[in-house]
Protein backbone atom coordinates (compact mmCIF):
# COMPACT_ATOMS: atom_id res chain seq x y z
CA UNK A 1 0.00 0.00 0.00
CA UNK A 2 1.62 3.27 -1.05
CA UNK A 3 0.66 6.52 0.79
CA UNK A 4 -1.36 7.70 -2.10
CA UNK A 5 -3.94 5.41 -0.78
CA UNK A 6 -4.25 6.58 2.85
CA UNK A 7 -4.78 10.01 2.12
CA UNK A 8 -7.22 9.48 -0.34
CA UNK A 9 -9.03 7.25 2.35
CA UNK A 10 -8.77 9.62 4.86
CA UNK A 11 -10.14 12.57 2.24
CA UNK A 12 -12.88 10.69 1.57
CA UNK A 13 -13.74 11.10 5.60
CA UNK A 14 -12.32 15.04 5.73
CA UNK A 15 -11.78 16.53 2.49
CA UNK A 16 -9.21 19.18 1.99
CA UNK A 17 -11.72 21.29 0.34
CA UNK A 18 -14.39 21.66 3.44
CA UNK A 19 -11.12 23.08 5.61
CA UNK A 20 -10.52 26.66 6.40
CA UNK A 21 -9.21 28.71 3.31
CA UNK A 22 -5.95 29.95 4.98
CA UNK A 23 -5.53 26.38 6.67
CA UNK A 24 -2.51 24.36 5.05
CA UNK A 25 -3.98 21.11 4.87
CA UNK A 26 -2.71 18.21 3.32
CA UNK A 27 0.81 17.53 2.54
CA UNK A 28 3.75 18.76 4.17
CA UNK A 29 6.56 16.81 3.30
CA UNK A 30 7.52 14.06 1.57
CA UNK A 31 6.39 11.70 -1.32
CA UNK A 32 2.99 10.13 -1.75
CA UNK A 33 3.66 7.67 -4.14
CA UNK A 34 6.15 5.54 -1.43
CA UNK A 35 5.17 2.38 0.23
CA UNK A 36 3.37 2.64 3.50
CA UNK A 37 6.22 0.29 6.36
CA UNK A 38 3.99 1.85 9.45
CA UNK A 39 1.98 5.12 10.49
CA UNK A 40 2.34 7.49 13.12
CA UNK A 41 -0.76 9.69 14.26
CA UNK A 42 0.29 12.43 16.36
CA UNK A 43 -1.12 15.92 17.19
CA UNK A 44 1.98 17.73 16.58
CA UNK A 45 4.52 17.17 15.12
CA UNK A 46 7.83 17.94 17.01
CA UNK A 47 11.41 16.29 16.85
CA UNK A 48 10.39 13.60 19.24
CA UNK A 49 7.48 12.74 17.10
CA UNK A 50 9.95 12.15 13.91
CA UNK A 51 12.53 10.49 15.94
CA UNK A 52 9.62 7.88 17.24
CA UNK A 53 8.67 7.85 13.81
CA UNK A 54 12.31 6.60 12.90
CA UNK A 55 12.88 4.22 15.86
CA UNK A 56 9.77 2.26 15.17
CA UNK A 57 10.91 2.23 11.69
CA UNK A 58 7.40 4.07 10.31
CA UNK A 59 7.78 6.44 7.19
CA UNK A 60 4.11 8.12 7.36
CA UNK A 61 3.74 10.50 9.94
CA UNK A 62 -0.23 12.14 9.92
CA UNK A 63 -0.92 15.26 12.18
CA UNK A 64 -3.93 16.96 13.16
CA UNK A 65 -1.75 20.55 13.16
CA UNK A 66 0.35 21.06 10.00
CA UNK A 67 4.02 21.04 10.79
CA UNK A 68 4.06 24.56 7.69
CA UNK A 69 1.39 26.28 8.79
CA UNK A 70 2.24 29.93 6.84
CA UNK A 71 4.86 30.05 3.68
CA UNK A 72 8.47 29.51 4.68
CA UNK A 73 10.71 32.15 3.63
CA UNK A 74 13.35 30.15 4.68
CA UNK A 75 14.56 26.56 6.08
CA UNK A 76 17.18 27.41 8.39
CA UNK A 77 18.47 23.99 10.24
CA UNK A 78 19.61 25.69 13.28
CA UNK A 79 16.08 26.36 14.05
CA UNK A 80 13.22 24.29 15.23
CA UNK A 81 11.04 24.04 12.19
CA UNK A 82 14.09 23.69 10.13
CA UNK A 83 15.65 20.79 11.95
CA UNK A 84 12.49 18.89 12.20
CA UNK A 85 12.33 18.89 8.27
CA UNK A 86 15.82 17.67 7.74
CA UNK A 87 15.02 15.02 9.96
CA UNK A 88 12.03 14.09 8.03
CA UNK A 89 13.43 14.16 4.20
CA UNK A 90 17.28 12.71 5.34
CA UNK A 91 14.88 9.26 6.68
CA UNK A 92 12.71 9.38 3.61
CA UNK A 93 9.56 10.13 6.25
CA UNK A 94 6.40 11.56 4.63
CA UNK A 95 4.65 14.26 6.63
CA UNK A 96 0.60 14.81 6.57
CA UNK A 97 -1.94 16.42 8.26
CA UNK A 98 -5.62 16.65 8.83
CA UNK A 99 -6.81 19.85 10.36
CA UNK A 100 -9.73 22.18 10.11
CA UNK A 101 -11.04 19.62 6.98
CA UNK A 102 -10.70 16.75 10.21
CA UNK A 103 -12.59 19.39 12.77
CA UNK A 104 -15.44 20.15 9.90
CA UNK A 105 -16.26 16.53 8.77
CA UNK A 106 -18.85 14.32 10.85
CA UNK A 107 -17.36 11.72 13.19
CA UNK A 108 -14.34 14.37 12.96
CA UNK A 109 -12.23 16.16 16.38
CA UNK A 110 -15.81 17.77 17.74
CA UNK A 111 -17.96 14.87 17.11
CA UNK A 112 -15.19 12.48 18.62
CA UNK A 113 -14.99 15.12 21.61
CA UNK A 114 -18.88 14.79 22.42
CA UNK A 115 -18.82 11.05 22.10
CA UNK A 116 -15.99 10.95 25.00
CA UNK A 117 -17.87 12.67 26.98
CA UNK A 118 -20.72 10.47 26.64
CA UNK A 119 -23.23 12.73 24.47
CA UNK A 120 -26.24 11.19 22.79
CA UNK A 121 -28.19 12.38 19.90
CA UNK A 122 -25.05 13.88 18.74
CA UNK A 123 -25.41 16.71 15.46
CA UNK A 124 -23.36 19.62 14.32
CA UNK A 125 -23.68 22.88 16.66
CA UNK A 126 -23.41 24.37 13.02
CA UNK A 127 -23.81 23.27 9.62
CA UNK A 128 -21.45 24.82 6.69
CA UNK A 129 -23.19 26.49 4.20
CA UNK A 130 -22.56 27.49 0.34
CA UNK A 131 -20.52 24.38 -0.02
CA UNK A 132 -22.44 22.94 -2.79
CA UNK A 133 -23.98 22.96 -6.20
CA UNK A 134 -27.05 21.47 -8.41
CA UNK A 135 -25.61 19.43 -10.95
CA UNK A 136 -28.34 19.51 -13.75
CA UNK A 137 -28.48 17.26 -16.92
CA UNK A 138 -30.69 15.51 -19.46
CA UNK A 139 -30.33 12.32 -20.86
CA UNK A 140 -31.84 9.34 -22.82
CA UNK A 141 -33.95 7.24 -20.61
CA UNK A 142 -31.93 3.80 -21.55
CA UNK A 143 -28.80 5.95 -20.22
CA UNK A 144 -29.94 7.53 -17.12
CA UNK A 145 -29.13 4.69 -14.67
CA UNK A 146 -25.57 3.91 -16.04
CA UNK A 147 -24.83 7.95 -15.90
CA UNK A 148 -26.16 8.18 -12.40
CA UNK A 149 -23.88 5.64 -11.71
CA UNK A 150 -20.74 7.17 -12.58
CA UNK A 151 -21.73 10.69 -10.95
CA UNK A 152 -22.66 8.62 -7.64
CA UNK A 153 -18.74 7.36 -8.26
CA UNK A 154 -17.25 10.76 -8.68
CA UNK A 155 -19.02 11.94 -5.57
CA UNK A 156 -22.27 13.22 -6.38
CA UNK A 157 -25.63 12.30 -4.86
CA UNK A 158 -24.77 12.57 -0.88
CA UNK A 159 -26.76 13.52 1.32
CA UNK A 160 -26.26 12.07 5.09
CA UNK A 161 -25.83 8.74 5.65
CA UNK A 162 -27.32 8.42 1.65
CA UNK A 163 -26.15 8.20 -1.41
CA UNK A 164 -27.37 7.94 -5.38
CA UNK A 165 -29.49 10.48 -4.23
CA UNK A 166 -30.65 11.84 -7.39
CA UNK A 167 -34.52 13.59 -8.70
CA UNK A 168 -35.41 12.58 -12.35
CA UNK A 169 -38.41 14.46 -14.35
CA UNK A 170 -39.11 13.05 -18.25
CA UNK A 171 -39.34 15.82 -20.64
CA UNK A 172 -38.76 16.36 -24.45
CA UNK A 173 -35.38 17.63 -25.70
CA UNK A 174 -34.66 18.76 -29.25
CA UNK A 175 -31.66 19.16 -31.23
CA UNK A 176 -30.40 19.22 -35.00
CA UNK A 177 -27.01 18.23 -36.06
CA UNK A 178 -25.09 20.08 -38.18
CA UNK A 179 -22.79 18.71 -41.00
CA UNK A 180 -19.55 17.93 -38.81
CA UNK A 181 -21.85 16.28 -35.95
CA UNK A 182 -22.22 12.24 -35.50
CA UNK A 183 -25.45 12.32 -33.18
CA UNK A 184 -25.68 9.15 -31.12
CA UNK A 185 -29.77 9.30 -31.55
CA UNK A 186 -31.37 10.07 -34.73
CA UNK A 187 -29.63 11.91 -37.76
CA UNK A 188 -27.54 15.01 -38.86
CA UNK A 189 -29.10 17.91 -40.86
CA UNK A 190 -32.69 16.95 -39.05
CA UNK A 191 -34.47 18.23 -36.35
CA UNK A 192 -34.66 15.29 -33.76
CA UNK A 193 -37.43 15.22 -30.70
CA UNK A 194 -35.95 12.88 -27.88
CA UNK A 195 -37.49 11.54 -24.66
CA UNK A 196 -35.16 12.31 -21.96
CA UNK A 197 -34.96 12.49 -18.22
CA UNK A 198 -33.79 15.29 -15.87
CA UNK A 199 -31.49 14.14 -13.93
CA UNK A 200 -30.36 16.22 -11.07
CA UNK A 201 -27.90 15.64 -8.35
CA UNK A 202 -26.76 17.47 -5.44
CA UNK A 203 -22.55 17.73 -4.95
CA UNK A 204 -19.79 19.28 -2.57
CA UNK A 205 -17.99 22.34 -4.23
CA UNK A 206 -14.56 20.43 -3.90
CA UNK A 207 -15.82 17.41 -6.16
CA UNK A 208 -17.21 19.90 -8.88
CA UNK A 209 -14.16 19.55 -11.42
CA UNK A 210 -14.47 15.16 -10.79
CA UNK A 211 -17.87 15.24 -11.35
CA UNK A 212 -18.28 17.24 -14.49
CA UNK A 213 -15.25 14.73 -15.89
CA UNK A 214 -16.90 11.70 -15.24
CA UNK A 215 -20.31 13.69 -16.97
CA UNK A 216 -18.30 14.40 -20.18
CA UNK A 217 -16.93 11.17 -20.02
CA UNK A 218 -19.59 8.80 -19.99
CA UNK A 219 -22.96 11.17 -21.06
CA UNK A 220 -23.57 9.35 -24.65
CA UNK A 221 -24.35 12.71 -26.22
CA UNK A 222 -21.13 14.51 -27.93
CA UNK A 223 -22.17 17.65 -26.29
CA UNK A 224 -24.54 17.33 -23.00
CA UNK A 225 -26.07 20.03 -21.96
CA UNK A 226 -25.96 20.68 -18.01
CA UNK A 227 -26.40 23.35 -15.53
CA UNK A 228 -24.67 24.00 -12.45
CA UNK A 229 -26.38 25.78 -9.40
CA UNK A 230 -24.60 27.22 -6.31
CA UNK A 231 -26.62 26.17 -3.39
CA UNK A 232 -27.06 28.30 0.32
CA UNK A 233 -28.31 24.93 1.78
CA UNK A 234 -27.13 23.55 4.99
CA UNK A 235 -24.63 20.69 4.34
CA UNK A 236 -25.61 18.41 6.56
CA UNK A 237 -22.13 16.17 5.89
CA UNK A 238 -20.28 18.81 7.20
CA UNK A 239 -20.04 22.02 9.72
CA UNK A 240 -18.46 23.63 13.25
CA UNK A 241 -18.71 22.17 16.51
CA UNK A 242 -20.99 19.83 17.93
CA UNK A 243 -23.90 19.65 20.29
CA UNK A 244 -25.45 16.92 22.12
CA UNK A 245 -27.43 15.42 25.67
CA UNK A 246 -25.87 13.84 28.30
CA UNK A 247 -27.76 10.35 29.68
CA UNK A 248 -28.58 12.19 32.87
CA UNK A 249 -28.91 15.67 34.20
CA UNK A 250 -25.49 16.95 35.97
CA UNK A 251 -24.78 19.92 38.65
CA UNK A 252 -22.29 22.19 36.95
CA UNK A 253 -19.24 20.90 39.37
CA UNK A 254 -20.27 17.16 38.65
CA UNK A 255 -20.33 18.23 34.66
CA UNK A 256 -16.73 19.84 35.17
CA UNK A 257 -15.34 17.05 37.19
CA UNK A 258 -16.27 14.76 34.65
CA UNK A 259 -15.13 16.75 31.82
CA UNK A 260 -11.90 16.63 33.63
CA UNK A 261 -11.41 13.21 34.08
CA UNK A 262 -12.79 12.15 30.94
CA UNK A 263 -10.43 14.22 29.41
CA UNK A 264 -7.33 13.94 31.70
CA UNK A 265 -7.07 17.28 31.97
CA UNK A 266 -4.53 18.41 34.72
CA UNK A 267 -7.18 22.02 35.38
CA UNK A 268 -9.80 23.65 33.81
CA UNK A 269 -11.72 26.93 33.38
CA UNK A 270 -15.33 27.50 33.47
CA UNK A 271 -18.32 29.48 34.53
CA UNK A 272 -21.74 29.25 36.52
CA UNK A 273 -24.11 29.86 33.25
CA UNK A 274 -27.44 30.14 33.99
CA UNK A 275 -28.89 26.51 34.41
CA UNK A 276 -28.76 24.51 37.84
CA UNK A 277 -28.21 21.35 36.07
CA UNK A 278 -26.38 20.63 32.89
CA UNK A 279 -27.97 18.29 29.70
CA UNK A 280 -27.70 19.59 26.61
CA UNK A 281 -23.99 20.83 26.04
CA UNK A 282 -22.11 21.98 23.05
CA UNK A 283 -17.99 21.03 22.30
CA UNK A 284 -15.73 22.27 20.14
CA UNK A 285 -12.36 20.66 20.05
CA UNK A 286 -9.54 23.37 20.21
CA UNK A 287 -10.28 26.84 19.86
CA UNK A 288 -13.81 27.27 19.56
CA UNK A 289 -14.80 30.42 21.16
CA UNK A 290 -16.21 31.91 17.82
CA UNK A 291 -19.16 29.65 18.31
CA UNK A 292 -20.24 30.73 21.59
CA UNK A 293 -23.16 32.54 20.67
CA UNK A 294 -24.44 29.98 18.92
CA UNK A 295 -24.41 27.70 22.04
CA UNK A 296 -26.30 30.28 23.53
CA UNK A 297 -28.76 30.74 20.49
CA UNK A 298 -29.04 26.54 20.59
CA UNK A 299 -30.11 26.86 24.49
CA UNK A 300 -27.54 24.92 25.57
CA UNK A 301 -26.58 24.32 28.77
CA UNK A 302 -22.90 24.03 28.95
CA UNK A 303 -20.13 24.57 25.76
CA UNK A 304 -16.83 22.54 26.29
CA UNK A 305 -13.67 23.87 23.99
CA UNK A 306 -10.59 25.95 24.44
CA UNK A 307 -8.59 28.92 24.95
CA UNK A 308 -11.68 30.66 25.72
CA UNK A 309 -10.56 34.89 26.14
CA UNK A 310 -10.93 36.50 29.60
CA UNK A 311 -13.37 38.86 28.24
CA UNK A 312 -15.69 36.27 26.09
CA UNK A 313 -15.70 34.60 30.39
CA UNK A 314 -16.98 37.99 31.08
CA UNK A 315 -19.19 38.51 28.11
CA UNK A 316 -20.98 35.66 27.89
CA UNK A 317 -19.93 33.25 31.56
CA UNK A 318 -23.68 34.58 33.02
CA UNK A 319 -25.63 33.07 30.03
CA UNK A 320 -23.82 29.48 29.57
CA UNK A 321 -21.63 27.04 31.66
CA UNK A 322 -18.73 27.71 29.43
CA UNK A 323 -15.87 25.32 30.21
CA UNK A 324 -11.97 25.91 28.76
CA UNK A 325 -10.69 22.28 28.97
CA UNK A 326 -7.22 23.38 26.85
CA UNK A 327 -6.61 22.90 23.43
CA UNK A 328 -4.56 19.72 23.53
CA UNK A 329 -7.28 17.96 25.42
CA UNK A 330 -10.29 18.49 23.58
CA UNK A 331 -8.33 17.62 20.35
CA UNK A 332 -6.15 14.77 21.53
CA UNK A 333 -8.87 12.71 21.33
CA UNK A 334 -9.01 12.18 17.42
CA UNK A 335 -5.85 9.88 17.36
CA UNK A 336 -7.72 6.70 18.62
CA UNK A 337 -10.76 7.62 16.19
CA UNK A 338 -7.87 8.05 13.56
CA UNK A 339 -6.47 4.86 14.34
CA UNK A 340 -9.77 3.30 14.39
CA UNK A 341 -10.36 4.29 11.14
CA UNK A 342 -6.89 3.46 9.83
CA UNK A 343 -6.58 -0.16 11.62
CA UNK A 344 -10.03 -0.94 9.34
CA UNK A 345 -9.01 0.27 6.13
CA UNK A 346 -5.89 -1.75 6.56
CA UNK A 347 -7.42 -4.50 7.39
CA UNK A 348 -9.95 -4.60 4.49
CA UNK A 349 -6.58 -4.01 1.95
CA UNK A 350 -5.16 -7.28 3.61
CA UNK A 351 -2.11 -5.20 4.56
CA UNK A 352 -0.05 -5.61 7.60
CA UNK A 353 1.05 -1.80 8.57
CA UNK A 354 1.38 -0.77 12.23
CA UNK A 355 0.06 2.40 13.03
CA UNK A 356 0.78 3.77 16.62
CA UNK A 357 0.50 7.04 18.95
CA UNK A 358 2.68 9.83 19.91
CA UNK A 359 1.47 11.95 22.69
CA UNK A 360 3.79 14.40 23.08
CA UNK A 361 4.48 15.51 26.45
CA UNK A 362 2.48 18.85 27.18
CA UNK A 363 5.30 22.27 27.47
CA UNK A 364 2.44 23.84 29.04
CA UNK A 365 3.35 23.72 33.35
CA UNK A 366 0.06 24.40 35.55
CA UNK A 367 0.73 24.88 39.05
CA UNK A 368 -2.72 23.86 41.20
Amino acid sequence: MKHKEVIEFLERWAPKGIAWEKDNVGLQIGNVFDDTRGILLTLDISIDAVQKCINEKCNLIISHHPLIFHPLKQINLQEIKGKIIELAIKNNITVYSAHTNLDFSKDGVSFVLAKKLNLTNIDFLENATSTQYKLVTFVPEQYVDKLLQKLADAGAGVIGNYTHCSYQIKGHGTFFGMENTNPVIGEKGKLERVEEIRLEMILDKWNLNKVLQSLLDNHPYEEPAYDIYPLLNRNVNYGYGALGYLNKNMTLASFVDFVKKKLSAPSIKYTSGKKKTINKVAVCGGSGAELIQKAIKEDCDAFVTADIKYHDFLDYGDLIALIDAGHFYTEVVILEELQLRLKKFISQKKSRIKIIHHIQKNKIKIVE
